[in-house]
């Protein structure tokens, strides 16, 4: 089945930031938490860091409309670096205010607002953070309900 997923790298917290995400849009995983010690060892690569091997390789969580989040630790020993930017945000496009301020208030612990959520000029209930995991975020509900 096609679909447009999005991907997200952390250093090392995958597995907290998940739990926080599906606290918030609830079900459950999709698919086992894959972790870097499932990789089956390789001859033509070095022995893997013992602390590195239960960090998570890949998990998946169903957000809204189908849409799937997925993410990923990336360990610096494997020549990954987490940077965090301000080029992306998860746009979040809830049916009702209430589902709004659910999402919005969730996601808010120990963000940071960049925009409180509020009627805009665009007619549509709107906010905008950066959640503690460095993930910026944005509710927009279009619905005046």
């Amino acid at each position: 089945m096609a679909r447009v997923s999005t991907y997200l790298n952390f250093a090392g917290n995958t597995e907290a930031a998940f739990a926080f995400y599906r606290g918030i849009f609830g079900g459950e995983f999709i698919g086992p938490i894959h972790r870097f010690g499932d990789i089956p060892p390789s001859p033509d690569q070095p022995p893997m860091n013992e602390a590195d091997k239960n960090l998570v390789m890949h998990i998946e969580l169903a957000l809204l409309g189908g849409h799937v989040l997925m993410g990923t630790d990336a360990p610096e020993s494997m020549g990954f670096k987490v940077v965090h930017g301000n080029s992306i945000h998860i746009n979040l496009q809830p049916d009702t205010r209430a589902e709004a301020e659910h999402l919005f208030n969730g996601l808010a612990v120990n963000a940071v607002i960049e925009t409180p959520l509020q009627d805009m000029f665009w007619g549509a209930y709107y906010g905008c953070l950066t959640d503690q995991f460095g993930i910026r975020w944005m509710v927009n509900c279009d619905s005046g309900i």
